[in-house]
């Protein structure tokens, strides 16, 4: 759309989570030094937590890309639900077969066959699953009872990565044995008027341009509405740059910005929605 315009190699502010685009503040560096050393050292269980829109799905997918080691990772994006089986859900996540309608006890031990399987070889199973928040106490027992598997060697690993609510779930007294089990945990905060500021010129620079693209004001305000959350920073920078590509502009100024806002909020679709619950 405007990338040619602004002689963008690809359009820097997409809402995808690419590693590509990662940008370490000082707390997503510790972050990612929390996940690697989860990996890395046999940590046990490792929980990283953040709003939504933070970058906690980009990190993975950098971990995932750039991880070294005697590791097999699965991956689960879509979190299992209170009566979906989760020994096929953690059996599709290695690529591995998850025949329907097979009791739990046979699948159970598939999956401890191929952990096992892993370790004889001096390699270990790390399972990482995104939007943590999201599952049942229930099954994060079960993820526990799971790794009781690690005997005399560590063969499974655990990465629990979800919204703030995922840590209210872990406080609560039936998951006490699971939280004992946790020795790497991390909180994600918003980033900082002065990282959104980095973050914006990061991600322009690396498209090939520079950070006049979106002027220092406009940058500043950018950070002031979206209170340093990547994921609103993405779309405001991205609907600024349309705006001004539409109007023939080389740049995007503070005032340009505040009139992006001003328009959202006038006819913004969730601006109506609200007017027609209150009607």
């Amino acid at each position: 759309m405007y990338a040619d315009h602004f002689g963008f190699r690809e359009m820097p502010f997409s809402i995808l989570p690419d590693p590509r685009f990662l940008y370490l503040s000082r707390a997503h560096s510790m972050a990612l030094s929390m996940l690697e050393y989860g990996v890395l050292n046999q940590a046990g269980f490792t929980v990283v937590t953040g709003e939504i829109g933070s970058g906690k799905t980009t990190l993975i997918k950098h971990l995932l890309r750039n991880v070294e080691g005697d590791l097999t990772i699965g991956l689960i994006n879509n979190t299992p639900r209170e009566d979906d089986n989760l020994l096929e859900w953690l059996l599709l996540a290695f690529n591995q077969p998850a025949p329907v309608g097979e009791s739990r006890a046979y699948l159970h031990r598939r999956f401890s066959d191929f952990v096992a399987g892993l370790a004889d070889h001096g390699r270990r199973a790390v399972v990482v699953i995104d939007e943590a928040q999201n599952l049942s106490p229930s099954l994060i027992e079960e993820l526990r009872m799971l790794s009781n598997m690690n005997d005399a060697r560590m063969m499974l690993q655990l990465i629990l990565v979800g919204q703030p609510e995922l840590s209210l779930t872990l406080s609560a007294p039936e998951l006490r044995q699971f939280a004992l089990r946790v020795s790497s945990d991390f909180h994600l905060p918003r980033l900082l008027p002065a990282e959104v500021n980095h973050y914006i010129r990061h991600r322009l620079e690396y498209v090939g341009s520079h950070a006049g693209i979106i002027r220092r004001g406009a940058r500043a305000l950018i950070a002031e509405e979206t209170q340093g959350i990547p994921r609103q920073i993405n779309i405001l920078a991205d609907r600024c740059l349309a705006y001004a590509y539409g109007r023939g502009l080389r740049s995007v100024s503070q005032r340009l910005v505040q009139q992006v806002i001003d328009e959202r909020q006038r006819h913004g679709v969730f601006r109506h929605t609200a007017q027609l619950a209150l009607g």
